[in-house]
C-alpha cells in the first residue's frame, strides 16, 4: 500500500471514530451518516364529534369530484376552465418544474464532478536580440510549437453519503412542490365553488329585495291613494312611513349589487380571465341544492388525503436529509484526481504512444479546527427539522379542525335554513292578512308595515342559509383533501361564448316609476356553439401519487 493510501485509510477511519454517526448507524444507513428519516406520528382524533349524526354517512372510498354533488352544470364548467387556466397553479406548476431541475443537478453529483477536455496550440519564438545571459546560444532552435490535449477529471466519492443525501433531500423537496400544486389545485376548486354560490346566494337576495319592493310599492300605492283623497284614517305620518319603509328596502339592492359584481370579479380572476360579467356566459339559475348528508372516512385519513398535510410531512423528509448533508462536513472529503493526454512538437505526432502524459492519484481535504461551526451547522439543521415537525403536526390539527367547522356549519346551517322557511312563510302569511285586514279597516298602517320590514329580513335570512349549507358541504370536501384528482383525469368543458349583460336594477325617481325587473327577468343560458377561451394548459400532468 502506497504512503498517500493508507494517509487516506487512517484519516477515515479517525473521521468515523470520531464523528457524530456511530459505525453501526453508518452501516445501517447505508454507508450514509445522518438520521434516515421516518414519518413521525401526528395527533388525530379517534372521530369526528358529530360521526352520529344521521346525515353523516360514512364511506371509506374518496369523494374525488364533490362539486358534482350539487347538480350544477354552469359550476362544473366554471371548475374545469379554472383548472386549465389559472395562473396561481402555473405558479406551482413552474415550481414543481424547478424541483426537478435542481434534483437533476444533485444527481450529477454522484459522478465525477469535474470532467473536461482541453486541447492546445502553442507557437513561440526566441528573440535574436537578447545579450549574454539569455539563455539563448548559437545554433539553438529559436522557433517552437506546441500541441496538446488533456482529460481532467476529479471525483469526490461519496463516502459520507453527503451527495446522496441530497439528492435524497431533492427528491423529498420534489415530492412537497407537487403536494403543493395539488394543494393549490384544491384550493382553487374550493374557492371557485365557493365565489359561485356566493354569487347565486346573492342573486337570490336581490330576487327577494326586489320582490319585496314591489309589494312595499303596491302599498305605498294604496296608502298615497287614501292620502290623497283624505281617507280619515291615513295620515301624512302613515305616507311618509310607506315611503321610508320602500326606500330602504330598495336601498339595500346597490349594495348587494356591489357584492355580487365583487364575486363576479374574483370568480373572473380565479378563471384566468380580465374582470367581466361573467353571468351572461354561464347564465341564470338558483343557489345550488346540497345533498342531505355528507360522506365521510375517518380523522386519520387526512393525513394520506390533504395534500397540504402531506408537503408538510415532505418538507420535513427534506430537512432530516440535510442534517445528513450537514453532519458529513465533520468528516474528511476523499477525491481521486486525473489526468490523461497528449503532448507533441507536430500535430502529427500528438497521438503517438511516446505523447501521452498522465498523473492519478486519490487525495483527500479535512477541516479541522473550525471552532464549532460545523457543529452548529448540525445544530442548525436539526432545529429547523424540529421546527418542521412542529409544522407538520399543526397541520394535521388544523385539517381536523377545518373538517368539523365544515361539518358544524353543513349540519346546522340545515336545520337554520328549515326554521328560517318556516319563518319566511309564516311572515308571508302575515302580508296578505294585514293587506286585507287594511282594506277592512281593522289594523292600521304601522301593523302592515312592520310585517313588510319583518318578510324582508326573513327572506334575505333565508337566502343566506341555503347558501350556507352549500358552502358548509364545499367546506367539507375542501378540508377531507379530494378534488386536486382532476389532474390525473382531465377536465375539457368550456365557458360558453357571452351573452347579453344581465339587466341592472335602476331605483326610481318617483313611487309612480316603472316596476323593479323580477326573477323572471333574468337573461336566459346562451345557446349559441362553444367558443375555446384562451388555452392555457396546467403545467404538471405526470407526476402521481
Amino acid at each position: 500500500m502506497t504512503h498517500a493510501r493508507k494517509t487516506a485509510a487512517i484519516a477515515a477511519i479517525v473521521a468515523l471514530l470520531s464523528g457524530c454517526t456511530p459505525w453501526s448507524d453508518y452501516v445501517h444507513n447505508g454507508f450514509k451518516v445522518g438520521p434516515n428519516y421516518g414519518r413521525p406520528a401526528a395527533p388525530v382524533a379517534r372521530d369526528w364529534i358529530d360521526a352520529g349524526d344521521p346525515h353523516i354517512r360514512r364511506d371509506p372510498q374518496e369523494v374525488v369530484n364533490w362539486w358534482t354533488l350539487l347538480n350544477d352544470p354552469a359550476l362544473n364548467e366554471l371548475i374545469c376552465v379554472a383548472y386549465r387556466q389559472n395562473l396561481t397553479l402555473r405558479e406551482a406548476g413552474f415550481r414543481v418544474l424547478e424541483a426537478r431541475a435542481q434534483l437533476g443537478i444533485d444527481t450529477g453529483n454522484l459522478f465525477p464532478q469535474t470532467q473536461t477536455l482541453n486541447a492546445s496550440y502553442r507557437h513561440s519564438q526566441a528573440s535574436e536580440r537578447l545579450g549574454p545571459g539569455s539563455g539563448v546560444f548559437p545554433g539553438t532552435t529559436r522557433i517552437s510549437n506546441n500541441v496538446s490535449t488533456n482529460f481532467n477529471l476529479a471525483w469526490e466519492l461519496d463516502f459520507w453519503g453527503r451527495f446522496r443525501r441530497a439528492v435524497e433531500a431533492d427528491e423529498a423537496t420534489l415530492d412537497a412542490s407537487v403536494e403543493l400544486y395539488d394543494a393549490a389545485l384544491l384550493t382553487l376548486l374550493g374557492d371557485v365553488a365557493t365565489d359561485y354560490v356566493q354569487m347565486r346566494t346573492t342573486e337570490q337576495r336581490i330576487r327577494y329585495a326586489i320582490d319585496n319592493a314591489r309589494i312595499q310599492r303596491e302599498t305605498l300605492g294604496i296608502v298615497e291613494q287614501r292620502f290623497r283623497i283624505g281617507a280619515a284614517k291615513t295620515t301624512r305620518l302613515e305616507y311618509s312611513q310607506a315611503i321610508s319603509t320602500l326606500a330602504s328596502t330598495e336601498a339595500a339592492i346597490p349594495e348587494l349589487e356591489i357584492s355580487l359584481r365583487q364575486s363576479v370579479n374574483q370568480l373572473c380572476v380565479l378563471l384566468g380571465i380580465p374582470p367581466e360579467e361573467l353571468r351572461a356566459r354561464i347564465g341564470p339559475a338558483p343557489i345550488p341544492t346540497a345533498p342531505k348528508e355528507v360522506v365521510l372516512g375517518i380523522p386519520a385519513d387526512l393525513i394520506r388525503r390533504r395534500p397540504d398535510v402531506r408537503a408538510a410531512e415532505r418538507q420535513l423528509a427534506a430537512q432530516s436529509a440535510l442534517i445528513g448533508v450537514a453532519e458529513s462536513a465533520f468528516y474528511p472529503a476523499i477525491s481521486i484526481n486525473g489526468t490523461y493526454g497528449y503532448s507533441a512538437a507536430h500535430l502529427s505526432h500528438l497521438f503517438e504512444p511516446l505523447a501521452a502524459t498522465g498523473s492519478v492519484g486519490p487525495s483527500f481535504q479535512w477541516e479541522v479546527l473550525n471552532y464549532g461551526r460545523i457543529l452548529n451547522g448540525v445544530r442548525l439543521q436539526d432545529a429547523k427539522f424540529q421546527e418542521l415537525l412542529a409544522t407538520y403536526q399543526n397541520s394535521v390539527l388544523t385539517a381536523n379542525q377545518d373538517v368539523e367547522n365544515g361539518i358544524v356549519t353543513f349540519l346546522r346551517a340545515q336545520e337554520r335554513t328549515m326554521l328560517q322557511q318556516q319563518a319566511v312563510d309564516a311572515s308571508r302569511v302575515a302580508v296578505d292578512i294585514a293587506r286585507q285586514q287594511l282594506d277592512a279597516g281593522t289594523v292600521d298602517f304601522t301593523t302592515l308595515t312592520q310585517v313588510e320590514q319583518t318578510l324582508v329580513i326573513n327572506e334575505d335570512t333565508l337566502a343566506q342559509a341555503e347558501g350556507e349549507i352549500v358552502t358548509g358541504l364545499i367546506q367539507v370536501y375542501r378540508a377531507l383533501g379530494g378534488g386536486w384528482q382532476i389532474r390525473l383525469t382531465g377536465c375539457n368543458l368550456q365557458l360558453p361564448p357571452p351573452g347579453p349583460r344581465p339587466p341592472v336594477w335602476q331605483p326610481p325617481k318617483t313611487p309612480e316609476a316603472v316596476e323593479k325587473p323580477q326573477a323572471t327577468d333574468m337573461p336566459p343560458a346562451a345557446t349559441n356553439p362553444v367558443v375555446p377561451l384562451p388555452d392555457m394548459p396546467p403545467i404538471l400532468n405526470g407526476p402521481t401519487k
